[in-house]
């Protein structure tokens, strides 16, 4: 019987590399989906998009080649995971024993959910897979969830729990921008937390531990 993955654990590609590989092998055995941010590699199309002006087309898919370029690196260094490249890979892969590292860009070419933009990067694209998978979502990046502005300015205020409504009013945040309309057109909730700190991950996945004392971001899409 297809095992059913229970979350898509969408990890940031500014947790790549040594925090992303960590994640990946603790996630092992939690009936989980793995799909990686483009991090710096994606940063540098941006940086090179405000200087040459390329196509929305060209930024878009080149954005999630660099995803999956950073997937098939953090694969090379888990043993217990394996490269998925459709969804019925991802249960397969799962069913066998293996976490499943989800190589989104033929899938992505396929289906051509999405416009192409800036607004949409790995989050919506976790989202989208979660929602096909019906299961969970969790952004794991390198701040505790969603702060009322950037971390760093003063007096930016850290929010435990915000309806997706609210957070489109939002100019920035930990996410991209698309992903609270998603949430709310698919009527789902997500968490977005550090993940430099692969325990507050477990914690929020695997039922049997109930050690919630710390910050993370509950989004509510309901």
């Amino acid at each position: 019987m297809i095992i059913i993955i229970k979350q898509v654990v969408k990890i940031g590609g500014s947790l790549f590399p040594d925090y992303a590989i960590d994640l990946a092998e603790q996630l092992e055995g939690t009936d989980s989906a793995i799909v990686l941010g483009g991090g710096e590699f994606a940063n540098l199309i941006r940086k090179y998009n405000s200087q040459i002006n390329f196509s929305e087309e060209t930024n878009h898919w080149t954005a999630i080649d660099c995803m999956d370029i950073i997937a098939k690196l953090v694969n090379d260094k888990v043993e217990s995971a394996k490269l998925a490249y459709t969804l019925e890979e991802v249960n397969e892969i799962s069913d066998e024993g293996y976490t499943p590292i989800f190589i989104v860009s033929d899938f992505l070419r396929k289906e051509d959910p999405f416009e192409c933009s800036w607004d949409v990067t790995s989050d919506s694209i976790a989202a989208y897979v979660a929602h096909l998978l019906n299961a969970n979502l969790l952004i794991v990046t390198n701040v505790n969830g969603i702060y009322t502005q950037e971390p760093k300015e003063p007096g930016s205020t850290f929010i435990s729990k915000i309806d997706a409504t609210t957070l489109l009013t939002f100019q920035e945040s930990s996410i991209d921008v698309m992903l609270p309309t998603l949430l709310l057109r698919y009527g789902t909730d997500c968490y977005v937390v550090n993940g430099k700190f692969p325990e507050r991950v477990m914690s929020l996945i695997d039922d049997n531990i109930n050690d919630y004392n710390f910050d993370y971001t509950q989004i509510i899409g309901e």
